[in-house]
Protein backbone atom coordinates (compact mmCIF):
# COMPACT_ATOMS: atom_id res chain seq x y z
CA UNK A 1 0.00 0.00 0.00
CA UNK A 2 1.28 3.36 -0.77
CA UNK A 3 0.16 5.39 2.00
CA UNK A 4 -1.06 9.57 1.37
CA UNK A 5 0.22 12.48 2.97
CA UNK A 6 -3.55 12.57 5.07
CA UNK A 7 -3.64 8.88 5.88
CA UNK A 8 -0.27 9.37 7.69
CA UNK A 9 -1.62 12.32 9.79
CA UNK A 10 -4.38 10.36 10.81
CA UNK A 11 -1.94 7.65 11.63
CA UNK A 12 -0.27 10.20 14.45
CA UNK A 13 -3.42 10.62 16.28
CA UNK A 14 -2.83 7.61 18.11
CA UNK A 15 -2.66 9.05 21.57
CA UNK A 16 1.27 9.14 21.86
CA UNK A 17 2.85 10.38 25.18
CA UNK A 18 4.79 13.55 23.74
CA UNK A 19 5.80 15.64 26.90
CA UNK A 20 6.86 19.73 26.06
CA UNK A 21 7.11 22.47 28.74
CA UNK A 22 6.57 19.89 31.14
CA UNK A 23 3.20 19.07 29.65
CA UNK A 24 1.83 16.23 27.65
CA UNK A 25 0.29 17.14 23.63
CA UNK A 26 -2.66 15.91 23.21
CA UNK A 27 -2.28 16.17 19.44
CA UNK A 28 1.05 16.10 17.73
CA UNK A 29 -0.35 17.13 14.20
CA UNK A 30 -1.86 20.37 15.18
CA UNK A 31 0.64 21.49 18.01
CA UNK A 32 2.58 24.38 16.79
CA UNK A 33 5.82 22.95 17.93
CA UNK A 34 5.12 20.15 15.33
CA UNK A 35 1.63 20.53 12.77
CA UNK A 36 4.17 22.18 9.83
CA UNK A 37 6.96 19.48 10.22
CA UNK A 38 4.02 16.92 10.62
CA UNK A 39 2.71 18.17 6.73
CA UNK A 40 6.00 18.43 5.62
CA UNK A 41 6.41 14.58 6.20
CA UNK A 42 2.73 14.28 4.88
CA UNK A 43 3.90 16.10 1.50
CA UNK A 44 7.15 13.45 0.95
CA UNK A 45 3.69 10.70 1.68
CA UNK A 46 1.92 12.30 -1.12
CA UNK A 47 4.69 12.30 -3.26
CA UNK A 48 4.96 8.45 -4.61
CA UNK A 49 1.71 8.39 -5.68
CA UNK A 50 2.66 11.41 -7.95
CA UNK A 51 5.74 10.06 -9.17
CA UNK A 52 4.90 6.19 -9.47
CA UNK A 53 7.35 5.20 -11.47
CA UNK A 54 10.43 6.94 -10.06
CA UNK A 55 9.03 6.56 -6.42
CA UNK A 56 7.88 2.84 -5.95
CA UNK A 57 8.59 -0.72 -7.49
CA UNK A 58 7.11 -3.98 -7.22
CA UNK A 59 7.31 -6.08 -4.54
CA UNK A 60 7.14 -9.71 -4.13
CA UNK A 61 3.52 -9.29 -3.02
CA UNK A 62 3.02 -8.27 -6.08
CA UNK A 63 1.72 -4.50 -4.86
CA UNK A 64 3.58 -1.47 -5.78
CA UNK A 65 5.92 -0.38 -2.72
CA UNK A 66 7.76 2.73 -1.58
CA UNK A 67 11.42 2.74 -2.81
CA UNK A 68 12.41 3.11 0.29
CA UNK A 69 12.09 -0.21 1.15
CA UNK A 70 13.62 -2.15 -2.08
CA UNK A 71 16.02 -4.48 -2.02
CA UNK A 72 18.52 -3.86 -4.93
CA UNK A 73 19.82 -7.17 -6.55
CA UNK A 74 21.58 -5.22 -9.47
CA UNK A 75 23.40 -2.20 -9.98
CA UNK A 76 20.77 -0.35 -12.17
CA UNK A 77 18.51 -1.29 -9.24
CA UNK A 78 20.64 0.73 -6.58
CA UNK A 79 20.83 3.27 -9.27
CA UNK A 80 17.15 3.78 -9.31
CA UNK A 81 16.43 3.59 -5.92
CA UNK A 82 19.22 6.25 -5.45
CA UNK A 83 17.42 8.29 -8.13
CA UNK A 84 14.34 8.03 -6.22
CA UNK A 85 16.12 9.21 -2.53
CA UNK A 86 17.19 12.13 -4.29
CA UNK A 87 14.03 13.12 -5.09
CA UNK A 88 12.08 12.71 -2.13
CA UNK A 89 15.51 14.13 -0.45
CA UNK A 90 14.90 17.50 -2.72
CA UNK A 91 11.37 18.39 -0.96
CA UNK A 92 13.24 19.38 1.82
CA UNK A 93 16.46 19.50 0.88
CA UNK A 94 18.59 17.49 2.65
CA UNK A 95 17.05 19.04 6.20
CA UNK A 96 15.16 15.85 7.54
CA UNK A 97 18.01 13.47 8.24
CA UNK A 98 15.47 10.70 9.69
CA UNK A 99 12.96 10.90 6.79
CA UNK A 100 11.47 7.83 6.74
CA UNK A 101 14.06 6.59 4.02
CA UNK A 102 16.75 6.46 6.64
CA UNK A 103 15.23 3.67 9.33
CA UNK A 104 13.72 2.02 6.44
CA UNK A 105 16.95 1.44 4.84
CA UNK A 106 18.43 0.44 8.17
CA UNK A 107 15.53 -2.91 8.74
CA UNK A 108 15.76 -3.49 4.82
CA UNK A 109 19.66 -3.92 4.81
CA UNK A 110 19.18 -6.46 7.98
CA UNK A 111 16.75 -8.11 5.97
CA UNK A 112 18.84 -8.17 2.97
CA UNK A 113 20.96 -9.73 5.97
CA UNK A 114 18.43 -12.27 6.85
CA UNK A 115 21.32 -15.30 6.82
CA UNK A 116 22.80 -14.15 9.64
CA UNK A 117 20.22 -13.70 11.93
CA UNK A 118 18.90 -16.99 10.68
CA UNK A 119 22.38 -18.46 12.02
CA UNK A 120 21.74 -16.69 15.14
CA UNK A 121 18.17 -17.66 15.70
CA UNK A 122 15.52 -19.21 13.89
CA UNK A 123 12.56 -17.44 15.64
CA UNK A 124 14.26 -13.98 15.65
CA UNK A 125 15.00 -13.91 11.87
CA UNK A 126 11.30 -14.91 11.26
CA UNK A 127 10.22 -12.04 13.54
CA UNK A 128 12.49 -9.78 11.51
CA UNK A 129 11.63 -11.02 7.67
CA UNK A 130 8.09 -10.43 8.90
CA UNK A 131 8.33 -7.11 10.31
CA UNK A 132 10.08 -5.50 7.04
CA UNK A 133 7.30 -7.07 5.21
CA UNK A 134 4.70 -5.23 7.59
CA UNK A 135 6.79 -2.15 7.70
CA UNK A 136 7.10 -2.17 4.15
CA UNK A 137 3.13 -3.28 3.09
CA UNK A 138 1.76 -0.46 5.46
CA UNK A 139 4.30 2.10 4.21
CA UNK A 140 5.20 3.02 7.70
CA UNK A 141 7.80 5.92 8.87
CA UNK A 142 9.91 4.28 11.40
CA UNK A 143 12.87 5.96 13.52
CA UNK A 144 15.24 4.47 15.67
CA UNK A 145 17.21 5.07 19.09
CA UNK A 146 20.10 2.99 19.08
CA UNK A 147 22.07 5.14 21.69
CA UNK A 148 22.27 4.67 25.60
CA UNK A 149 21.92 7.99 27.35
CA UNK A 150 25.32 9.47 27.80
CA UNK A 151 25.77 9.36 31.75
CA UNK A 152 29.01 7.97 32.67
CA UNK A 153 30.73 7.24 29.48
CA UNK A 154 33.60 5.73 31.53
CA UNK A 155 31.41 3.23 32.70
CA UNK A 156 29.10 0.11 30.27
CA UNK A 157 25.27 0.49 30.83
CA UNK A 158 24.98 -2.11 33.26
CA UNK A 159 27.66 -0.22 35.79
CA UNK A 160 25.32 3.03 35.88
CA UNK A 161 24.37 4.45 39.08
CA UNK A 162 20.72 2.80 37.75
CA UNK A 163 21.20 -0.49 36.28
CA UNK A 164 18.06 0.59 33.97
CA UNK A 165 19.03 4.03 33.18
CA UNK A 166 19.91 2.42 29.80
CA UNK A 167 16.70 0.33 28.27
CA UNK A 168 16.55 -3.08 29.07
CA UNK A 169 14.78 -6.33 29.68
CA UNK A 170 13.21 -6.45 33.14
CA UNK A 171 10.85 -9.16 32.81
CA UNK A 172 10.21 -11.70 30.01
CA UNK A 173 7.43 -14.42 29.75
CA UNK A 174 5.75 -16.62 27.27
CA UNK A 175 4.08 -13.72 24.96
CA UNK A 176 7.22 -11.53 25.39
CA UNK A 177 9.89 -9.07 27.55
CA UNK A 178 9.41 -5.90 29.22
CA UNK A 179 11.62 -3.12 28.65
CA UNK A 180 12.61 -0.59 31.07
CA UNK A 181 14.69 2.80 30.87
CA UNK A 182 15.56 5.26 27.98
CA UNK A 183 17.63 5.70 24.69
CA UNK A 184 18.58 8.49 22.38
CA UNK A 185 18.28 9.81 19.94
CA UNK A 186 14.46 9.83 18.44
CA UNK A 187 15.11 12.33 15.35
CA UNK A 188 11.37 12.20 13.92
CA UNK A 189 10.20 9.97 16.20
CA UNK A 190 7.03 12.45 17.59
CA UNK A 191 6.20 12.37 13.53
CA UNK A 192 6.84 8.33 13.34
CA UNK A 193 4.73 5.47 13.53
CA UNK A 194 7.04 3.18 15.12
CA UNK A 195 10.22 3.10 16.72
CA UNK A 196 13.64 0.77 16.14
CA UNK A 197 15.22 -0.02 19.44
CA UNK A 198 18.80 -1.04 19.51
CA UNK A 199 22.34 -0.75 20.41
CA UNK A 200 25.05 0.41 17.91
CA UNK A 201 27.56 0.83 20.48
CA UNK A 202 29.65 -2.37 21.50
CA UNK A 203 28.12 -3.41 24.91
CA UNK A 204 30.56 -4.95 27.64
CA UNK A 205 30.12 -8.04 29.02
CA UNK A 206 27.94 -8.01 31.96
CA UNK A 207 25.61 -5.71 29.76
CA UNK A 208 23.36 -8.59 28.06
CA UNK A 209 20.04 -6.91 29.51
CA UNK A 210 20.72 -4.20 27.28
CA UNK A 211 21.61 -6.48 24.47
CA UNK A 212 18.42 -6.32 22.36
CA UNK A 213 16.74 -5.31 19.30
CA UNK A 214 13.02 -4.64 18.58
CA UNK A 215 10.39 -2.70 17.04
CA UNK A 216 7.05 -1.13 18.76
CA UNK A 217 4.65 1.51 17.77
CA UNK A 218 5.52 5.04 19.04
CA UNK A 219 1.73 5.07 21.12
CA UNK A 220 2.95 1.58 22.86
CA UNK A 221 1.87 1.47 26.58
CA UNK A 222 4.52 2.66 29.31
CA UNK A 223 6.50 5.06 26.11
CA UNK A 224 6.88 8.57 26.94
CA UNK A 225 8.56 10.54 24.20
CA UNK A 226 10.55 13.80 25.85
CA UNK A 227 10.86 16.14 22.85
CA UNK A 228 13.51 18.70 22.90
CA UNK A 229 12.98 22.27 22.16
CA UNK A 230 10.53 22.97 19.21
CA UNK A 231 12.23 25.47 17.02
CA UNK A 232 9.19 25.47 14.43
CA UNK A 233 7.46 26.63 17.73
CA UNK A 234 10.30 29.71 18.15
CA UNK A 235 9.90 30.21 14.50
CA UNK A 236 7.71 33.78 13.48
CA UNK A 237 6.67 32.97 10.02
CA UNK A 238 7.94 31.23 6.84
CA UNK A 239 8.96 34.28 5.43
CA UNK A 240 11.37 34.50 8.36
CA UNK A 241 12.04 31.16 9.11
CA UNK A 242 11.17 29.03 6.43
CA UNK A 243 13.27 26.06 7.01
CA UNK A 244 12.88 25.70 10.59
CA UNK A 245 8.95 26.67 10.43
CA UNK A 246 8.67 23.72 8.31
CA UNK A 247 11.45 20.92 8.39
CA UNK A 248 12.28 20.86 12.20
CA UNK A 249 11.92 17.26 12.13
CA UNK A 250 12.94 17.50 16.39
CA UNK A 251 14.45 14.89 18.61
CA UNK A 252 13.41 13.02 21.83
CA UNK A 253 15.06 11.26 24.67
CA UNK A 254 12.68 7.93 24.58
CA UNK A 255 11.65 6.69 28.68
CA UNK A 256 10.47 3.16 28.39
CA UNK A 257 8.39 2.74 31.49
CA UNK A 258 7.87 -1.20 32.12
CA UNK A 259 7.02 -2.06 27.87
CA UNK A 260 6.02 -4.83 26.99
CA UNK A 261 7.42 -5.84 23.62
CA UNK A 262 5.99 -9.47 22.00
CA UNK A 263 7.86 -11.83 20.79
CA UNK A 264 7.07 -11.23 17.56
CA UNK A 265 8.57 -7.49 17.08
CA UNK A 266 12.14 -9.09 19.50
CA UNK A 267 14.53 -9.65 16.99
CA UNK A 268 17.92 -10.28 19.22
CA UNK A 269 17.65 -11.18 22.87
CA UNK A 270 20.86 -11.34 25.21
CA UNK A 271 23.71 -11.39 22.50
CA UNK A 272 26.08 -8.82 22.99
CA UNK A 273 27.86 -9.94 19.30
CA UNK A 274 24.37 -10.26 17.70
CA UNK A 275 24.07 -6.39 18.83
CA UNK A 276 27.25 -5.10 16.44
CA UNK A 277 26.72 -8.27 13.88
CA UNK A 278 22.83 -6.93 12.83
CA UNK A 279 25.03 -3.76 11.67
CA UNK A 280 28.45 -4.57 10.23
CA UNK A 281 27.75 -8.60 9.40
CA UNK A 282 24.77 -7.38 7.43
CA UNK A 283 24.36 -4.32 4.76
CA UNK A 284 22.22 -2.56 7.29
CA UNK A 285 24.97 -0.41 8.62
CA UNK A 286 26.41 0.70 4.85
CA UNK A 287 22.74 0.89 3.52
CA UNK A 288 21.16 3.25 5.93
CA UNK A 289 24.25 5.70 5.95
CA UNK A 290 24.52 5.20 2.59
CA UNK A 291 20.75 7.17 2.27
CA UNK A 292 22.82 9.54 4.35
CA UNK A 293 25.27 10.54 2.11
CA UNK A 294 22.96 10.53 -0.91
CA UNK A 295 20.84 13.34 1.76
CA UNK A 296 23.92 14.89 2.21
CA UNK A 297 24.69 15.56 -1.25
CA UNK A 298 21.33 16.66 -1.84
CA UNK A 299 22.02 19.31 1.07
CA UNK A 300 25.44 20.23 0.21
CA UNK A 301 23.61 21.06 -3.57
CA UNK A 302 21.21 23.66 -2.01
CA UNK A 303 23.61 25.21 0.25
CA UNK A 304 25.63 25.29 -2.72
CA UNK A 305 22.48 27.12 -4.18
CA UNK A 306 22.70 29.71 -1.38
CA UNK A 307 26.49 30.31 -1.95
CA UNK A 308 26.42 31.37 -5.68
CA UNK A 309 23.19 33.58 -4.79
CA UNK A 310 25.33 35.44 -1.96
CA UNK A 311 27.63 36.63 -4.53
CA UNK A 312 24.83 37.73 -6.96
CA UNK A 313 23.40 39.91 -4.27
CA UNK A 314 26.54 40.76 -3.53
CA UNK A 315 27.84 42.14 -6.75
CA UNK A 316 30.68 39.92 -6.16
CA UNK A 317 30.15 37.05 -8.46
CA UNK A 318 33.01 38.73 -10.79
CA UNK A 319 35.79 38.53 -8.60
CA UNK A 320 38.63 36.39 -9.00
CA UNK A 321 39.07 35.93 -5.73
CA UNK A 322 35.60 34.70 -5.00
CA UNK A 323 35.36 32.22 -8.12
CA UNK A 324 38.22 30.47 -6.47
CA UNK A 325 36.02 30.08 -3.38
CA UNK A 326 32.80 28.83 -5.52
CA UNK A 327 35.46 26.81 -6.94
CA UNK A 328 36.36 25.15 -4.09
CA UNK A 329 32.74 24.60 -2.80
CA UNK A 330 32.05 22.88 -6.22
CA UNK A 331 34.42 20.86 -5.87
CA UNK A 332 33.90 19.72 -2.45
CA UNK A 333 30.38 19.04 -3.32
CA UNK A 334 31.07 17.11 -6.51
CA UNK A 335 33.75 15.12 -3.98
CA UNK A 336 30.62 13.78 -1.94
CA UNK A 337 28.59 13.14 -5.48
CA UNK A 338 31.52 11.25 -6.83
CA UNK A 339 31.52 9.15 -3.44
CA UNK A 340 27.58 8.35 -4.25
CA UNK A 341 28.57 7.17 -7.89
CA UNK A 342 32.09 5.28 -6.44
CA UNK A 343 29.67 3.06 -3.79
CA UNK A 344 27.01 1.94 -6.54
CA UNK A 345 29.98 1.37 -9.29
CA UNK A 346 32.06 -0.37 -6.94
CA UNK A 347 28.87 -1.94 -5.28
CA UNK A 348 29.73 -5.80 -4.04
CA UNK A 349 26.92 -8.69 -3.71
CA UNK A 350 25.40 -9.90 -0.49
CA UNK A 351 23.68 -12.86 -1.83
CA UNK A 352 21.50 -11.85 -3.97
CA UNK A 353 21.19 -8.72 -3.39
CA UNK A 354 23.73 -5.64 -4.35
CA UNK A 355 25.03 -3.05 -2.15
CA UNK A 356 26.99 -0.34 -2.24
CA UNK A 357 30.70 -0.66 -1.56
CA UNK A 358 31.59 -0.36 2.19
CA UNK A 359 35.10 1.38 2.27
CA UNK A 360 34.09 4.19 -0.09
CA UNK A 361 30.84 4.46 2.43
CA UNK A 362 33.12 5.05 5.72
CA UNK A 363 35.40 7.09 3.34
CA UNK A 364 32.50 9.47 2.68
CA UNK A 365 31.53 9.49 6.31
CA UNK A 366 35.04 10.24 7.28
CA UNK A 367 35.33 13.19 5.39
CA UNK A 368 32.30 14.76 5.15
CA UNK A 369 31.90 14.72 9.23
CA UNK A 370 34.13 17.59 8.98
CA UNK A 371 33.89 19.37 5.35
CA UNK A 372 30.00 20.50 6.64
CA UNK A 373 31.36 22.78 9.46
CA UNK A 374 33.95 24.03 6.53
CA UNK A 375 31.13 24.83 3.78
CA UNK A 376 29.13 26.47 6.46
CA UNK A 377 31.76 28.71 7.43
CA UNK A 378 33.03 29.61 3.82
CA UNK A 379 29.30 30.94 3.48
CA UNK A 380 29.86 33.25 6.24
CA UNK A 381 32.48 34.65 4.54
CA UNK A 382 30.77 35.39 1.24
CA UNK A 383 27.66 36.61 2.68
CA UNK A 384 29.37 39.37 5.64
CA UNK A 385 27.32 40.79 7.80
CA UNK A 386 24.50 40.47 4.83
CA UNK A 387 22.96 37.65 6.77
CA UNK A 388 22.45 39.82 9.89
CA UNK A 389 21.23 42.95 8.93
CA UNK A 390 17.39 42.35 8.15
CA UNK A 391 14.75 43.28 9.40
CA UNK A 392 13.16 41.85 12.60
CA UNK A 393 10.37 40.45 11.00
CA UNK A 394 7.76 39.90 8.31
CA UNK A 395 5.71 42.57 10.51
CA UNK A 396 8.23 45.22 9.32
CA UNK A 397 7.02 45.70 5.69
CA UNK A 398 3.06 46.53 7.13
CA UNK A 399 4.79 49.86 8.20
CA UNK A 400 4.47 51.49 5.26
CA UNK A 401 7.79 54.02 6.32
CA UNK A 402 9.98 50.89 7.70
CA UNK A 403 8.71 49.01 4.15
CA UNK A 404 10.11 52.52 2.80
CA UNK A 405 13.53 52.61 4.68
CA UNK A 406 13.69 48.79 3.66
CA UNK A 407 13.77 49.21 0.14
CA UNK A 408 16.74 51.97 0.66
CA UNK A 409 18.63 49.80 2.91
CA UNK A 410 18.29 46.60 1.39
CA UNK A 411 19.76 47.38 -2.05
CA UNK A 412 21.67 44.94 -4.63
CA UNK A 413 22.07 44.60 -8.26
CA UNK A 414 20.14 41.37 -8.64
CA UNK A 415 17.24 41.71 -6.57
CA UNK A 416 14.97 44.32 -5.28
CA UNK A 417 14.68 44.63 -1.15
CA UNK A 418 12.22 42.10 -0.75
CA UNK A 419 13.41 39.37 -2.95
CA UNK A 420 17.25 40.16 -1.09
CA UNK A 421 15.65 40.03 2.20
CA UNK A 422 13.44 36.82 1.73
CA UNK A 423 16.54 35.21 0.71
CA UNK A 424 19.04 36.47 3.18
CA UNK A 425 16.50 35.11 5.54
CA UNK A 426 16.84 31.68 4.26
CA UNK A 427 20.26 31.76 3.99
CA UNK A 428 20.57 32.34 7.60
CA UNK A 429 17.73 29.47 8.37
CA UNK A 430 20.26 27.32 6.80
CA UNK A 431 23.28 28.65 8.29
CA UNK A 432 22.99 30.55 11.44
CA UNK A 433 20.15 30.00 13.34
CA UNK A 434 19.46 27.56 16.39
CA UNK A 435 18.08 25.03 13.80
CA UNK A 436 21.01 25.61 11.68
CA UNK A 437 23.16 25.16 14.43
CA UNK A 438 21.50 22.07 15.50
CA UNK A 439 22.52 20.56 11.98
CA UNK A 440 25.95 21.20 12.29
CA UNK A 441 26.18 19.40 15.27
CA UNK A 442 23.91 17.08 13.60
CA UNK A 443 25.82 16.31 10.70
CA UNK A 444 28.78 15.83 12.71
CA UNK A 445 27.65 12.80 14.42
CA UNK A 446 24.96 11.00 12.79
CA UNK A 447 26.67 8.39 12.21
CA UNK A 448 29.14 8.19 14.87
CA UNK A 449 31.60 10.19 16.59
CA UNK A 450 34.94 11.17 13.97
CA UNK A 451 37.20 8.20 15.70
CA UNK A 452 34.84 5.67 14.88
CA UNK A 453 34.06 6.30 11.51
CA UNK A 454 37.58 6.62 10.94
CA UNK A 455 38.05 3.52 12.64
CA UNK A 456 35.79 1.85 10.32
CA UNK A 457 37.18 3.36 7.45
CA UNK A 458 40.49 1.71 8.99
CA UNK A 459 38.61 -1.33 9.28
CA UNK A 460 37.72 -1.68 5.68
CA UNK A 461 40.21 -0.63 3.78
CA UNK A 462 42.23 -3.07 1.49
CA UNK A 463 45.51 -2.60 3.43
CA UNK A 464 47.28 -5.95 1.58
CA UNK A 465 46.84 -4.35 -1.58
CA UNK A 466 48.89 -1.13 0.06
CA UNK A 467 51.32 -3.40 1.25
CA UNK A 468 51.64 -5.28 -1.98
CA UNK A 469 51.81 -2.24 -3.69
CA UNK A 470 54.99 -1.11 -1.78
CA UNK A 471 56.66 -4.21 -1.23
CA UNK A 472 56.76 -4.51 -5.50
CA UNK A 473 58.70 -1.27 -5.51
CA UNK A 474 60.94 -2.64 -2.64
CA UNK A 475 61.32 -5.62 -4.79
CA UNK A 476 62.44 -3.82 -7.93
CA UNK A 477 65.75 -3.09 -6.46
CA UNK A 478 68.53 -4.10 -3.89
CA UNK A 479 71.40 -2.84 -2.14
CA UNK A 480 73.55 -5.72 -3.55
CA UNK A 481 73.11 -4.81 -7.25
CA UNK A 482 73.67 -1.37 -6.25
CA UNK A 483 76.98 -1.64 -5.09
CA UNK A 484 77.79 -4.07 -7.82
CA UNK A 485 77.05 -1.41 -10.34
CA UNK A 486 79.07 1.14 -8.59
CA UNK A 487 82.09 -1.07 -8.80
CA UNK A 488 81.85 -1.91 -12.24
CA UNK A 489 81.46 1.53 -13.01
CA UNK A 490 84.55 2.38 -10.95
Amino acid sequence: MIKSGIDHIASLRDDRAVYLHGKRIDDVTRHPAYANSVKSIARLFDFPSQQQELMTFVADSGDRANRIWQLPESYRELCDRRQALEAWNGLHSGFMGRAPDHVASCISGMYMGLDVFEAYDGKRARALADYYRYARDHDLYLTYVIINPQADRSKSASRQKDEFLAAGVVDRDASGVTVRGAKMLATGGIMANEVFVTCVQPLQPGDEKHALSFAIPMNAKGLKILSRKSYEEEARSVFDNPLSSRFDENDAVLFFDDVKVPWERVFVIDSLEMCQRQFHATPAHVYQNYQAVVRLSVKFRFLLGIAHRITEVNGTNGFSQVRETLGHLAAEAGMVDAFVAAMEAKGTRHGRYFVPDRHTLYAALTLTQKLYATVLNTLRELAGGGMIMLPSSLEDFRNPEIANLIGKTQQSPAASATERVKFYKLAWDAVGSEFASRHAQYEMFYSGASFVTAGHSYRTYDWPAAARALDDMLKSYDLADELGRAAVSQ
